[in-house]
């Protein structure tokens, strides 16, 4: 009985964790390691007998995405570079004592606190301690061999990422966009619910759902950025990257709507809970509130349906409904009640209007 609840949380993260993608990278970074340590023995003099780093130029290579293949592959050799050179600088003076290493290290993690290193920073002090240790007398031959083996594996690294099935994250956009259209819909559902209840309303978990808005929106743009990121440089790229302009658009709608709902989200909670605030709704506002937020929740539930038709007919009754709700305000002001709250909203709701409608 006590392997079960184990298991149940075990089967999901594996499920989540070997997936397609997972297991196609795997088997790229393992074809590039073992290829790079086939071709090792013919790298020309010392190199050839230091055959151990060219997968370890591989593996450091392999990354997600191509550009991050290239980018970290050069900055790993950037770093070798630097530790080398300053392993050379200390062996000048001292030889391999545990002195020697303390400061051969330490200087490598201060040169690699240096903006802008990226990977590198990892290696400089990593290159400096190899090169000091295992050159003991042939250190130049070592780093030689060294250089030489970790460079001919990141090409090998880079060149099976870049031509074997270049990954290429689009497949994540449309599930993260639909995602948070289906929060930002529920959201502006559920606060109708709560104007036509009696206050303080029954249903308030949408009251504190503004974090769960923002983790929605954050995948949109991560799986956007991730999409972006890994068309760079992919030769894959040409053919199936064409629809990255139209979802960068949708990014900035989903900010925009996200920011909007939140706003809306905020006063009406206020309206509701917090009695010295001074934001109140008159009643005779509710109603028309009420239509107007469910009106503009079935604009978001259309906004990327690709229905031009069913969209244009949704715009159009929220913009009715919006418009009911101006009047209502209207009145209720004459009649001298505060009307700042609604008034809010009802201008949130317009800006929501504009933003997905469609440009003429």
């Amino acid at each position: 009985m006590s392997h079960k609840p184990t298991r149940r949380r075990l089967i999901p993260a594996l499920r989540k964790t070997v997936t397609r993608h997972r297991l196609l990278f795997a088997a790229k970074t393992a074809a590039a390691a073992g290829l790079a340590w086939y071709l090792a023995p013919f790298m020309p003099g010392p190199a050839a007998s230091y055959p151990y780093y060219a997968p370890l130029g591989a593996l450091v290579s392999m990354h997600p995405t191509v550009a991050d293949s290239a980018r970290h592959g050069l900055q790993s050799l950037m770093g070798l570079a630097l530790g080398i050179g300053m392993a050379f600088a200390v062996t000048t003076v001292a030889a391999p004592t545990a002195l020697a290493v303390a400061v051969v290290v330490g200087l490598g993690v201060i040169v690699g606190g240096l903006p802008r290193l990226g990977s590198a920073s990892e290696w400089v002090p990593m290159a400096a301690l190899f090169v000091l240790v295992l050159g003991d007398s042939n250190a130049e031959g070592f780093s030689f061999a060294y250089v030489l083996q970790m460079a001919m594996g990141v090409a090998v690294g880079f060149a099976v990422n870049w031509l074997v099935f270049p990954p290429l994250h689009l497949e994540g956009i449309d599930p993260a966009l639909a995602g948070h259209q289906r929060a930002l819909s529920q959201q502006l559902k559920d606060m109708a619910r709560a104007m036509e209840e009696s206050w303080p309303p029954n249903h308030e978990a949408w009251a504190s759902r503004s974090g769960e808005l923002s983790a929605t929106a954050a995948a949109v743009r991560t799986a956007v950025h991730e999409a972006e990121l890994s068309a760079k440089a992919n030769p894959r790229s040409r053919r199936r990257a064409g629809r990255l302009p139209s979802d960068l658009a949708g990014l900035r709608i989903v900010q925009r709507l996200t920011f909007h709902v939140q706003d809306i989200t905020d006063v009406l909670a206020s309206v509701i809970w917090e009695e010295d605030a001074g934001t109140v709704i008159p009643d005779s506002v509710l109603a028309n509130l009420s239509e107007a937020l469910e009106a503009v929740s079935r604009v978001i539930d259309q906004w990327r349906d690709g229905d031009a038709g069913e969209l244009k007919s949704r715009l159009a009754e929220a913009k009715d409904s919006i418009s009911e709700l101006g009047d209502a305000v209207t009145e209720a002001a004459a009649g001298q009640a505060s009307v700042n709250a609604a008034a809010s909203v009802a201008m949130s709701l317009r800006r929501i209007i504009t933003v997905v409608s469609p440009a003429d």
